[in-house]
């Protein structure tokens, strides 16, 4: 059974666009899939789907003459007489098909869907006389909303966080629990997610983290200290939720600071870890310089790293809340902090309970950011104007 994604109904209103498509996204977060969806729906039989990383279809493409392409591109039943929807699935095993791409999209009429693993290739891939010809889309793992699809849960959910607050039971706490556990526990990659048994989950997750390394990092990467590189990613899943100190990671590693640098970027542009900096306002001098670090996925920081329960619920708060807009934090150098803060407007503090001390520190350091909505999310149902349940965001 195919489960769809949220991201499918944006991609959905795009197939009539004239601009080219392009998906990216860690391996395995469900991008073929989701357009193989988009390719069964076109109705039009003027259509081909190649997998760049089979060697028998980048044949199509390797043609000094790019009018040659098409040719190639009729034995999969490709032709001029009307609109052609092309997907070409990991683009990056054949980057030179950037170039055919952007020759026949202006030649001819064509549709070109492209999938891509990696956002740090992928936005270095694109020439810039494909400006304006593109639209790209990201696609993360599962979000505990896409989770409850996927298990075939029925749940709806509130518009806006005061909603959220307001509308939350215990019924549906009760109801819910035992999916928002395992959804922290193992992660929100698609094949994770409908594994059946505790064993089939971790050996998917293995494969996952295997395969990060193998086909992006080998591939994509120039890196001599590829040992340095795994105890680096070790060392960041063990401090999420803390703020990185560059020296320190490069005393531990045993690199430089220029090559933890570049680790980090290329963690960050593979979609591996996410950073977030601080807010600050102008006439705040107080607060803390340095990026928070949070992984992309809460079961492969469990499989593979021993981080406290707390570090990974908020973790898993982080991933919920990014689709909302930019996530920052708030923190002095003594006193108050916030864990996140949306699009500067909406702060919130990540509790696995949650009390009224942690809603009043909250309070006070928001007001003193000008901030006027704020809340506790929190993993335990806490029946309070004030506390949204994780599972509902």
């Amino acid at each position: 059974m195919l489960y769809q994604r949220k991201l499918l109904h944006t991609i959905r209103k795009m197939i009539r666009s004239r601009e080219i498509l392009v998906l990216t996204g860690m391996r395995q977060v469900g991008k073929t899939t989701l357009y193989r969806m988009i390719f069964d729906e076109i109705k039009s039989s003027n259509k081909a789907f190649l997998d760049l990383e089979n060697p028998v279809e980048q044949k199509v493409f390797e043609e000094m003459d790019y009018s040659n392409i098409l040719s190639n591109l009729g034995k999969f039943g490709i032709h001029t007489n009307s609109r052609a929807y092309v997907f070409l699935d990991e683009i990056q095993a054949m980057p030179e098909v950037v170039r055919a791409v952007k020759y026949l999209h202006d030649h001819y009429d064509i549709k070109f869907f492209l999938t891509g693993s990696s956002s740090f290739y992928l936005k270095n891939l694109f020439p810039e006389s494909l400006a304006g010809r593109k639209f790209i889309f990201e696609l993360f793992p599962l979000d505990f909303e896409e989770f409850l699809v996927f298990k075939n849960v029925p749940h709806t959910f509130a518009n806006g966080f005061r909603q959220k607050a307001k509308n939350k039971n215990f019924i549906a706490y009760e109801k819910t629990k035992k999916y928002y556990e395992e959804y922290v526990q193992y992660g929100g990659f698609p094949a994770v997610v409908l594994g059946k048994s505790r064993e089939e989950k971790e050996l998917k997750l293995k494969d996952v983290f295997t395969s990060y390394f193998e086909k992006d990092v080998k591939t994509l990467a120039d890196f001599r200290e590829i040992k340095a590189f795994r105890d680096l990613v070790l060392l960041l899943m063990q401090r999420i939720g803390s703020k990185i100190e560059i020296a320190k990671l490069s005393s531990e590693v045993g690199v430089s600071r220029e090559t933890v640098y570049s680790f980090l970027s290329f963690l960050e542009h593979t979609y591996f870890v996410n950073f977030i900096t601080p807010l600050s306002r102008n006439v705040d001098r107080e607060v803390s310089g340095g990026r928070k670090v949070y992984v992309c996925d809460t079961g492969l920081v469990n499989h593979f790293a021993k981080v406290s329960e707390g570090s990974v619920f908020e973790n898993a708060v982080f991933l919920n809340l990014k689709k909302y807009g930019k996530i920052q934090f708030y923190q002095k150098r003594i006193g108050a902090e916030i864990d996140f803060i949306v699009n500067e407007k909406t702060a919130f503090e990540a509790k696995l309970k949650g009390v009224e001390s942690d809603y009043r520190k909250l309070e006070k350091a928001s007001r003193a950011l000008d901030i006027n909505q704020y809340y506790l999310i929190t993993r335990d149902f806490l029946e309070k104007p004030y506390a949204v349940p994780a599972y509902e965001i």
